[in-house]
């Protein structure tokens, strides 16, 4: 008995004196109504924020202070839009064949960690071989460095389509993938793809509603489902609590994507007025992912970086999905940030806000983007993407004021996710 009451009063101790850490910031971005405070005091407990502060509040001998005076706090960054597994090279293709699973964790883990370095303390990994989620769970329990992870497993794709495993195999390699593979022909196809996704770890569900620029096929546009294939699809992640986001560059696949009930378009290179029109009608994000049109365009331009087939959709599409996102946000359509990071280098995902603002999105509106938008969309708007008491401390700081020089957002130098300081 009198070892159960030492032990009671050493746990109540511990909470009653839990260390806390205080944030003195000389500006505090206030993501929900878009201001820029002054002078301000975080206070963290364990995981969570305790209380945010008008003024600096000095805490007592038993807590921590971290001076951020001369720097602009802001909530961790979530990009909906990545591929941790990968990073785009020259041997792209042929290290399809020569890394094996293990080779893929080791690069993630790398990966991983330089996004969460930039600042991204979120992301949305929409499509691997599957070892994305194993490194979302590695994260979790932490056994690894990395951003909080929402995996869409592997890609859903039809034969043939954009994100087909096999597309430019040898015909004694190229086999017929199905739904176990993440690859559907019918209606049946896409309930036992998605139940698949579900078995696997997804969170998320991922289908290329279109062709695409990297895969080895001629077409970047082409719409590539049904509409009853995609209504399946939506039907059954709906079942299993899930989002279905749709890679598109095609117009009329994202019409059909929309009218099927996917929640974000990625991309949505050469998208109408009428298909602007018809997100807005259903409530769709577009996720402009404008750093990989350039830089895809750009690696096009190196003789032999990328197989002959995938030269002319690069060079056609790559340029034109900063143009397609500013009319977009002109339209009114709702705004998600996710970059397509893998497809250029990981870590560099703050590119992406300097993309938008020269395309006419403020700056403010691109970091609330990328922070409370994307919250809600991952049915996380009550812990994660601001900056208030009882959210989960995901903190992050750069140099200056990203309002008066969005490129600041390309170095942070200031990285806290849970509670714990990964970057200072």
């Amino acid at each position: 008995m009198k070892n159960k009451l030492i032990l009671l009063a050493l746990f109540f101790s511990t909470a009653l004196f839990a260390q806390q850490t205080y944030l003195h910031c000389g500006k505090l971005i206030d993501t929900k109504n878009g201001k820029i405070l002054r002078e301000m005091t975080i206070i963290t407990e364990g995981n969570l924020i305790v209380s945010v502060k008008k003024g600096y509040i000095n805490p007592n001998n038993q807590h921590l202070a971290i001076d951020l005076k001369n720097y602009t706090v802001m909530p961790g960054l979530i990009d909906l839009h990545v591929h941790l597994e990968s990073q785009l090279n020259p041997s792209s293709q042929i290290q399809k064949y020569t890394l094996n699973e293990a080779d893929l964790a080791y690069n993630a883990q790398v990966y991983a960690q330089r996004t969460l370095m930039a600042g991204f303390t979120t992301v949305r990994d929409l499509g691997g071989s599957g070892v994305n989620v194993s490194l979302r769970n590695a994260i979790n329990t932490g056994k690894v460095i990395g951003p909080r992870i929402f995996t869409a497993e592997k890609s859903i794709a039809t034969t043939g389509g954009h994100a087909d495993p096999t597309n430019g195999s040898s015909r004694k390699l190229i086999g017929d993938p199905g739904p176990k593979e993440g690859v559907v022909n019918s209606i049946e196809d896409a309930y036992k793809a998605v139940r698949q996704r579900y078995k696997n770890g997804a969170d998320v569900i991922k289908i290329t509603a279109t062709g695409g620029v990297l895969s080895v096929a001629k077409s970047g546009q082409n719409p590539q489902f049904t509409i009853e294939e995609i209504k399946a699809i939506t039907t059954a992640a709906k079942d299993y609590g899930m989002h279905v986001a749709a890679h598109a560059h095609g117009d009329e696949g994202m019409q059909r994507a929309i009218l099927g009930g996917v929640k974000t378009i990625e991309h949505g290179t050469l998208m109408s007025d009428q298909t602007m029109e018809l997100m807005i009608k259903f409530d769709a994000y577009l996720v402009p992912t404008i750093t990989a049109g350039k830089s895809v365009e750009d690696k096009a331009k190196i003789d032999g970086y990328f197989p002959p087939v995938i030269v002319p959709k690069a060079l056609a599409i790559g340029p034109k999905i900063q143009e397609t996102f500013g009319r977009a946000y002109k339209k009114g359509v709702g705004i998600a940030f996710g970059t397509d990071a893998g497809v250029f280098n990981h870590g560099l995902n703050g590119k992406e806000f300097g993309y938008m603002v020269e395309a006419g999105m403020p700056a403010i509106e691109t970091i609330q983007s990328a922070t409370i938008t994307n919250a809600k969309l991952l049915d996380m708007a009550n812990q994660i993407g601001q900056l208030k008491s009882g959210m989960i401390a995901d903190i992050i700081a750069v140099k200056e004021d990203p309002t008066k020089n969005i490129h600041t957002m390309e170095e942070v130098v200031f990285v806290m996710k849970e509670g714990v300081i990964y970057k200072e």
